[in-house]
């Protein structure tokens, strides 16, 4: 009856393109059709069985689109779901819980580059603002900046060239809210200064939303899936990138329990400032892959299932929403996960299983070996995929999508030189435009 979209897309929508690509297209067809039917033509960000209602931020939709196309899904109109996404992502406000054209903050962030923020304690100007929800500045910023370069994909395969530059330029705008003193992408006010005095833990109100949503600034620090490159880059190179991701499981609460969670309800799940419970931290323990650690993802990925998904009690840290985080843990149990939805490629963690094996349509079948298995035998020595030698911490999906056999051996101690060399990278966005 329902989509929570702001959290399926991220890994329920790329289960659903492995193991039920049919209902992964009928939904995909659906969407299209509401959009039609809409008095607007917007595809739905939260789609239910009365009508698009909006809920969250961002118009994830695209992703959706995007995923499912490029892994192969291509049986459905992507023009007409091109316009209905460009319409979500160029018409409609980016503010939460709005379903309304354009306000002064939009057209301030389009003509700017950044979507404006409120001073400590500074009234509200924008009439439109949900009171609860606030402007969530840098949330719905680095949100559009994702929706914008899965939307510069479709335009490249539609052969819009003008668009495709358009909304890759769209897509680094994340770039002009990054504070490179402190490293985190930090709120600014309309006239482009940095807001002070700030904490990334606090800062924002309850659920962090006058600047985050939900999560606090520790968590958006990480917030650009659809380039993890570009933001080492930003953090000057792989070892200050380690260093901050490490940094971030290991930073304390700041104030007591009672404290924290009184301001960050949704912020559960904790390892330092990590929260296991909210969807836009699940692509973080796998970044390590990107910056020549991925023993470290491997470590990260089999700690917090252990600690977070057990078969107990408190086998699930936070809200499940529609698919969100069971979804993460099928992903990271079998032992691999899509960290840019919208790329056709998916990062190896640390598999739970000794074998599990997936099937991907037509009698063919996906299968992960962990070898020398163990329960704590969960670092990776060596592998082979499709029975070649593989030294990548990631693989494509035209690797398994006609069937494949990923075969991990495994140990107790990691193997810090396996899928570490510089042209095993998982891939990030391609270059910004000229």
């Amino acid at each position: 009856t329902d989509d929570w979209i702001w959290d399926t897309y991220r890994a329920t929508h790329p289960l659903r393109i492995l193991i039920e690509p049919q209902k992964e297209l009928d939904m995909i067809r659906s969407y299209i059709r509401m959009a039609e039917q809409s008095d607007r033509r917007w595809m739905p960000t939260f789609p239910e069985v009365t009508g698009d209602s909006h809920r969250m931020n961002g118009n994830h939709a695209v992703a959706v689109i995007w995923d499912a196309y490029c892994k192969g899904l291509k049986d459905f109109d992507l023009e007409a779901a091109y316009e209905a996404c460009k319409g979500a992502i160029t018409e409609k406000t980016l503010l939460p819980w709005l379903r309304c054209p354009l306000t002064e903050l939009d057209k301030f962030y389009q003509e700017k580059g950044f979507f404006p923020a409120l001073n400590l304690g500074e009234e509200e100007t924008c009439k439109a603002v949900h009171s609860f929800e606030r402007r969530q500045a840098v949330a719905v910023m680095l949100g559009n900046c994702y929706d914008n370069w899965c939307l510069a994909q479709i335009a490249r395969t539609l052969n819009k060239t003008d668009d495709y530059k358009k909304f890759m330029r769209m897509s680094y705008t994340y770039r002009n809210v990054y504070n490179a003193e402190t490293g985190f992408f930090h709120p600014k006010n309309k006239d482009g200064k940095f807001i002070e005095p700030f904490d990334y833990r606090y800062s924002g109100g309850q659920g962090a939303r006058g600047y985050y949503g939900e999560n606090n600034g520790w968590i958006y620090r990480w917030d650009v899936q659809h380039n993890p490159a570009d933001l080492i880059a930003l953090m000057g190179g792989q070892a200050s990138f380690i260093e901050r991701l490490n940094q971030t499981f290991n930073e304390p609460l700041g104030r007591s329990k009672f404290d924290f969670y009184h301001q960050l309800p949704d912020h559960t799940g904790n390892v330092g400032q990590f929260s296991m419970a909210n969807e836009p931290c699940l692509h973080i323990p796998y970044l390590y892959n990107y910056a020549g650690q991925p023993w470290m993802t491997q470590k990260r990925i089999r700690v917090l299932l252990n600690q977070w998904f057990r078969n107990d009690l408190m086998g699930v840290p936070g809200d499940e929403d529609g698919g969100g985080m069971t979804a993460f843990v099928v992903f990271s149990m079998m032992g691999f996960y899509p960290v840019t939805p919208g790329s056709p490629t998916y990062n190896i963690g640390s598999p739970v299983f000794q074998s599990a094996k997936m099937e991907v349509g037509d009698g063919h079948y996906f299968e992960i070996i962990a070898e020398n298995y163990a329960p704590d035998h969960k670092y990776i020595q060596s592998a082979t995929l499709n029975g070649k030698p593989w030294n990548k911490p990631w693989f494509s999906h035209a690797d398994i999508q006609n069937g494949g056999r990923l075969v991990l051996q495994m140990g107790d101690k990691p193997n810090k030189k396996w899928g570490i060399a510089s042209d095993a990278v998982p891939p990030s966005s391609e270059s910004l435009p000229e």
